[in-house]
């Protein structure tokens, strides 16, 4: 009987990570033969909570090729003018703020601040979004006002708080350098300049900011000794356990959804509703654009607010299900119907230090070295 007792128990916890709860024991080796075999067929199952529609849901992966628009296919000569636009400062009243201050490519193509500095050195409302793999976004900002990299390019340009100019007049500033003439013609066939075109070019340009392959890439399609075994056990809690891939699914680690995780910061200073200030909708209140988790190692500090300066700390607040008291002096006020509803998908996960550790450790696999890019000289 004791000879039939082993082989039964070990039969159980090769099949123990296709079960809803988190097994005891894994078998790491099997899990790295698993997620390294270049098949995510054979992957043990996602744990994904019962909102989800399993139907439409999109696993982790590695990225297809860039998608450009019909209306907008790429060039190299587009890109090339898309780059020289991005870093040139001319189009903001002052002359000195251009899309790259706050998109540093040094910097994750972020500006690792809490809130960015704009016209006067008056501070944003929200943290700056990495565009590195923006090409994947289906909406762009947290409050996913611009619904396309094509829309978003016209944002920065009027906004008080960060450019400070008029679309018209930075047109006009852009057309009266001779020096983008041939640029423009280069690019659209003739040298006419617009809001639209100079749109076109900026987004072609972003539309090229991607990442290399990184150690997750390299590991899932093969490289099966790319991981530690600490970084194995982070890949399988993802999707499992600590229930990431609810949010962070699809090759670019992100649903292209918005969820409300009890970051409104509703009745402070900091107060801030996301969607629904874009679409008036009581149940966007307090709802923010899922970031990519791809280059996150790169782009700190964390959340809309940047008010958290480690990646722990994002973990953490997830593992305690983000206890966020209620606002209970609100209730029966004119601000009542206003008080957010988080996600039901936030709670308690019960993850333990060692687990925190290896998750932490596949998260930093999702990133790479920072590249340095050559800046163009601004045409005369």
């Amino acid at each position: 009987m004791k000879k039939l007792i082993f082989p039964i128990l070990f039969l159980l916890s090769l099949t123990a990570y296709k079960s809803v709860e988190q097994p005891d024991y894994i078998d790491i080796q099997e899990l790295r033969k698993l997620y390294s075999g270049g098949d995510a067929a054979k992957w043990p199952a996602a744990e994904l909570h019962e909102s989800i529609d399993k139907s439409k849901f999109q696993d982790i992966g590695v990225l297809p090729a860039v998608p450009y628009p019909a209306y907008n296919p790429y060039s190299k000569e587009k890109e090339s003018l898309g780059k020289i636009l991005f870093f040139d400062p001319r189009l903001s009243v002052s002359g000195q703020i251009a899309c790259a201050s706050c998109h540093n490519p040094e910097l994750g193509w972020t500006d690792n601040l809490t809130r960015s500095f704009g016209h006067d050195r008056q501070t944003g409302k929200r943290n700056s979004m990495t565009i590195l793999n923006s090409a994947y976004a289906t909406s762009l900002f947290w409050d996913g006002r611009a619904s396309s990299l094509e829309d978003q390019a016209q944002f920065p340009i009027g906004d008080p708080l960060e450019m400070n100019e008029k679309p018209t007049i930075a047109v006009d500033k852009i057309a009266k350098i001779k020096g983008y003439n041939e640029l423009f013609t280069a690019a659209f066939g003739d040298k006419k300049v617009s809001l639209q075109r100079i749109q076109y070019a900026i987004a072609t340009f972003e539309r090229s900011i991607n990442s290399p392959k990184s150690k997750f890439d390299n590991f899932i399609s093969g490289k099966s000794d790319a991981y530690t075994d600490s970084q194995v056990k982070g890949l399988h809690l993802f999707r499992t356990k600590a229930q990431c891939i609810n949010c962070h699914n699809t090759p670019y680690f992100s649903d292209n959804e918005f969820h409300n995780d009890g970051q409104t910061l509703f009745g402070t200073k900091n107060e801030d509703f996301g969607r629904y200030n874009v679409t008036k909708n009581k149940d966007d209140i307090g709802k923010f654009r899922t970031p990519t988790l791809r280059e996150v190692a790169n782009t700190k500090p964390w959340m809309h607010h940047g008010h958290f300066p480690s990646l722990l700390d994002v973990v953490e607040l997830y593992n305690l299900g983000n206890p966020s008291p209620v606002q209970k002096k609100y209730l029966g006020t004119a601000r009542d119907s206003l008080i957010p509803k988080v996600d039901p998908m936030l709670k308690k996960l019960d993850l333990s230090k060692d687990e925190i550790g290896d998750l932490l450790a596949f998260i930093e696999t999702l990133s790479t070295p920072t590249r340095r890019i050559m800046t163009p000289t601004m045409p005369k």
